[in-house]
């Protein structure tokens, strides 16, 4: 029955956007448009921005009563504040570029010590809760990782979410991938569920109801968006995903199901260290990398069909790396 959790979700976003769309146009809560960005998305310009609240209400909402129904809402509770907590971070940001006009946002010391607050804290729950042990991939073994966890766990969290957020950045390309690899996951919970009794299904429902509300958000985001998701959102989506894993100890399934989030940060990580050391030089057009493609002449669409189907088949290989710890 917790798959069946992203039906509410879907049909909630789904029905409950087009009135948020309205309210959102009517306070002029638009996208502010970076100018040095790709040109074509100059006309996005006021476009309805932090539709990711409905994304996070829809998920947290249907999650919740599924983990009630099943009394699993105690393992529950943690990741979705986790999630909550990257969530007003993500709003705070939202808020500054949208109601005070700022296009920076919140600076970026000021999101570092927002992010790696909440992750410090469900680090600290996880080794509380789940253990230091992580998992390896296509083996029953673990590492064991001891006090080091919590630091490298914050990091972690920190990093997913900045990494949603840097992907966030054409229409319907946040969304699709995040669709398929909540599924991808949320699969993996329940496939390996028996060993962890409650949490596996707990993560499942927060997976499977993150699915639905990104598959009704992404009827409205898909090219031409008519709604943006904004830092609210994507943060929210980092976030979830992240604890998720984290719930698990399958940190190492965040590199193939996040893998094109993650390769947004590095790339800007890239461009950023070889601009530095060349004085000018630069490795893409544009960073985040998926502004290179667009760039190099690959229209939003097919972006986005490109970083399906790889989170596509990046997820199904997770699925088959996760068989061993079916027992």
């Amino acid at each position: 029955m917790i798959v069946f959790s992203a039906v509410p979700a879907f049909l909630i976003t789904l029905i409950c956007m087009p009135p948020l769309i309205r309210a959102l146009k009517q306070r002029q809560f638009g996208q502010t448009i970076y100018e040095l960005g790709p040109q074509a998305h100059l006309s996005k310009k006021g476009t309805p921005n932090m539709g990711g609240l409905l994304i996070a209400s829809s998920c947290v909402i249907v999650s919740l009563a599924a983990a009630f129904l099943k009394g699993i809402a105690w393992d529950l509770l943690p990741m979705l504040l986790a999630a909550l907590g990257a969530l007003a971070v993500g709003f705070l940001d939202d808020y500054r570029k949208n109601i005070k006009r700022d296009h920076e946002g919140l600076r970026p010391k000021q999101k570092i010590i927002g992010q790696v607050t909440v992750g410090l804290l469900f680090s600290l729950y996880c080794y509380w809760r789940v253990g230091s042990a992580i998992q390896l991939p296509f083996t029953a073994r673990t590492w064991d990782l001891g006090i080091l966890y919590i630091p490298l766990m914050t990091l972690l969290f920190m990093f997913m979410t900045n990494s949603a957020n840097l992907q966030d950045g054409a229409d319907g390309l946040l969304t699709s991938v995040a669709v398929i690899g909540a599924i991808a996951l949320g699969a993996i919970a329940l496939l390996i569920s028996p060993l962890l009794t409650t949490m596996g299904e707990s993560v499942a429902a927060l997976c499977f109801s993150l699915a639905g509300a990104g598959a009704g958000f992404f009827v409205y985001n898909r090219y031409p968006a008519k709604v943006f998701m904004g830092d609210t959102g994507s943060m929210f989506i980092g976030g979830a995903m992240t604890a998720a894993a984290m719930a698990l100890g399958l940190q190492f399934w965040l590199l193939p199901i996040c893998f094109t989030m993650i390769m947004s940060s590095l790339s800007v990580i890239m461009q950023r260290t070889y601009y530095k050391a060349t004085n000018g030089k630069r490795i893409f057009k544009m960073s985040p990398i998926h502004h290179h493609f667009e760039l190099s002449g690959m229209k939003e669409n097919q972006i986005v069909i490109m970083y399906a189907l790889v989170t596509l088949g990046l997820s199904a290989l997770a699925i088959l790396a996760a068989i061993p710890l079916m027992g």
